[in-house]
């Protein structure tokens, strides 16, 4: 996850601890810390002859300002709008159970659990990092709902993996039950909490036409999910989901930079536009931006592919690509994950792959060596 150009993160333990996190992206940003404006919102962001007008707020005094700005770089996240499916019974069942039902966007500590009941939905990050956590307070085993069943070395023993919820049971039968898709029904839950997902949202961009937010489920029309395809000078960084964020945004920034600055053209709007078309055709809103490990490394390789085609391209200048080693990790990482976290307090001393016996070398060799001559 560190940045090309700062290996630092390599210091610590191979999960590093979030506060870690946290001060490597302060050190990394250092150097542009005197051109960050703070405790400033973006309330509207127009397209004007020539470039971009933003109108923002300075929220410690209220006063309201326009900038003008040749291009912009949308790079607010999504992880904002939190996005609840529409399980049957579920409104009137939290409606008859206040302060059961959460979403991860609202979760900050294990203790609310303490002694509960509790089922979390959803087996992604958050999922299943959410029911480690609560894991250390709530009764057990910790009820981790999924619509698909992951690889089975990813079980704990303190979660057990069931269905996905179909019905919230109706709150006259006052047993706060739900009722899973094998038939199972579950009964006095005490806490739930919704690990799935967010809506795309950029309330600052809603004048914009054609809008690039219907539904929330993705963003329309981007060529690679990073251009706007009627609007160039307008990027949105960081879309795709299920990713390494750290340097797919570097590959997304080579490209950026390059077709910004002059020394790289984008294709024809209607090849563009036949991108999307193409994905959409397949895919689903809510699958558009995701891109399920290889394709996240994939993607960074083909962003530096085409950052390479520069005019002038410093070739050293250009992230590196995912190589064979990082492709033979990156399907297991959720076993590395289980088998660092088993170390309880020896965590700290867990520096590197070859701490957890993996190592790409010896692997490598060993298959070249099942090869026939």
């Amino acid at each position: 996850m560190k940045h090309t150009d700062d290996p630092s993160l390599e210091d610590h333990q191979l999960f590093p601890q979030r506060e870690v996190v946290l001060s490597y992206l302060e050190h990394y940003a250092a150097g542009i810390a005197h051109l960050v404006h703070f405790h400033t919102q973006v309330v509207d962001c127009q397209s004007v002859a020539g470039g971009w007008s933003l109108t923002v707020k300075d929220l410690p005094t209220g006063r309201y300002s326009q900038k003008e700005y040749d291009a912009v770089v949308v790079a607010t996240g999504h992880y904002s709008v939190p996005k609840v499916p529409d399980i049957k019974g579920l409104k009137a069942w939290d409606h008859a159970n206040p302060g059961i039902i959460s979403h991860s966007k609202l979760y900050r500590s294990p203790k609310p659990y303490t002694d509960k009941k509790t089922i979390i939905i959803g087996n992604a990050a958050s999922g299943t990092d959410i029911a480690r956590h609560v894991a250390t307070t709530a009764r057990l085993p910790v009820l981790l709902s999924q619509r698909s069943e992951p690889p089975k070395q990813d079980e704990i023993d303190d979660q057990e993996l069931v269905p996905q919820i179909v019905e919230f049971v109706p709150p006259s039968q006052g047993c706060r039950a739900v009722r899973f898709a094998d038939g199972r029904v579950e009964t006095d839950v005490e806490a739930i909490v919704f690990c799935t997902g967010y809506f795309f949202n950029y309330p600052f961009l809603s004048s914009l036409q054609p809008p690039v937010i219907e539904s929330g489920e993705r963003v329309k029309d981007v060529y690679q999910h990073l251009f706007s395809i009627h609007h160039p000078s307008l990027v949105f960084m960081g879309l795709p989901c299920k990713i390494i964020p750290f340097r797919t945004c570097e590959g997304q920034a080579s490209v950026i930079t390059a077709v910004w600055s002059g020394r790289l053209s984008l294709p024809l709007r209607s090849e563009m536009q036949s991108w999307d078309a193409l994905r959409s055709k397949h895919l689903e809103p809510r699958a558009f931006h995701i891109l399920p490990a290889p394709k996240d490394l994939e993607y960074h390789n083909e962003m530096v592919d085409w950052a390479s085609k520069a005019m002038n391209a410093d070739q050293k200048r250009l992230p590196p690509k995912w190589g064979a080693k990082d492709f033979w990790l990156r399907d297991k990482i959720p076993m590395i994950r289980k088998q660092f976290a088993a170390q309880g307090r020896d965590r700290k001393n867990i520096r590197t792959l070859e701490d957890l016996g993996y190592d790409y070398t010896s692997w490598s060799k060993a298959q070249q060596g099942d090869r026939p001559s």
